[in-house]
């Protein structure tokens, strides 16, 4: 059965998820740094993400117009933060983050 949250409990969960990921993103088999990657492509329509973990770089391209898109990178002084700051709420997005809870079966006590 499929764990249904609010929207303040998805966007919590998320962010959770977000503070392990980065706390184990060297685990074994583990695909954080594509889920990080995905949270990214989300919020800005990007596409081609790139995570420098050691230097807290990002690189990607967005959308500047009609199948235009530019180049950016930006130095992230906290990965996790700026993560969690690319968070919405908007309906789609939440149907997006319970997936993403749903892949890594995380289960919340009520």
């Amino acid at each position: 059965m499929e764990q249904t949250y609010t929207p303040t409990e998805l966007i919590e969960e998320v962010k959770n998820l977000i503070s392990f990921s980065i706390s184990n993103l060297e685990a074994e088999k583990s695909d954080f740094k594509i889920m990080h990657r995905a949270i990214i492509k989300k919020y800005f329509e990007a596409k081609n993400v790139k995570i420098d973990y050691d230097k807290q770089l990002v690189e990607m391209q967005i959308p500047v117009g009609r199948k235009k898109y530019t180049n950016i990178t930006f130095e992230c002084q906290d990965i996790e933060r700026f993560l969690k700051a690319c968070l919405k709420r908007d309906e789609k997005n939440l149907y997006f983050y319970q997936e993403l809870l749903s892949h890594y079966n995380i289960i919340v006590a009520a």
